[in-house]
């Protein structure tokens, strides 16, 4: 909130909230840079792995291997979050587990499990897309507006 927004706080408010901010325990930054870190890492050699397994035991090239890589550690981290074991290693990673598309499946698993005994359209299919909906707009908005700025220098390029 901007400052002409927030409310006056009492004296006894002012105290208490000095009181909360010196007793709020430290968080330790750097450390939590490092297993982000190390999380994202291990996601993206687990994902290297996956793509070079599909470039030597299949026919996919450089340009077409990345779809199944991707399908692949969406699947991992849909299962993981089944077992309950994403979450333990998110708690521990952080943002390093959150930002990677298996956080991004994370998410919407998680949501679908979570609501599943509401129903399968109301409760899962409502509820799921609750957080991811808003990504998938602004992917699909994203997508549109790149295609389109393409699709005009291509036109202007005499293409």
């Amino acid at each position: 909130m901007s400052n002409k927004q927030k409310k006056k706080l009492t004296a006894v408010q002012q105290e208490y909230q000095s009181f909360a901010k010196a007793r709020e325990p430290g968080r330790p930054v750097a450390k939590n840079i490092i297993r982000a870190f190390i999380a994202g890492g291990i996601i993206c050699i687990i994902a290297q792995g996956i793509s070079e397994f599909f470039l030597w035991n299949f026919d996919f090239t450089e340009k077409t291997v990345g779809n199944p890589t991707v399908a692949v550690m969406i699947l991992i981290s849909v299962i993981l979050t089944s077992f309950g074991v994403y979450d333990h290693i998110a708690q521990w990673a952080g943002a390093g587990t959150a930002v990677p598309v298996t956080g991004f499946a994370n998410s919407i698993a998680s949501a679908a499990i979570e609501h599943r005994s509401e129903g399968f359209v109301l409760g899962v299919g409502g509820n799921m897309f609750k957080l991811a909906g808003s990504v998938i707009v602004f992917g699909v908005f994203a997508a549109f507006v790149i295609a389109l700025i393409k699709t005009t220098l291509a036109m202007l390029g005499g293409g």
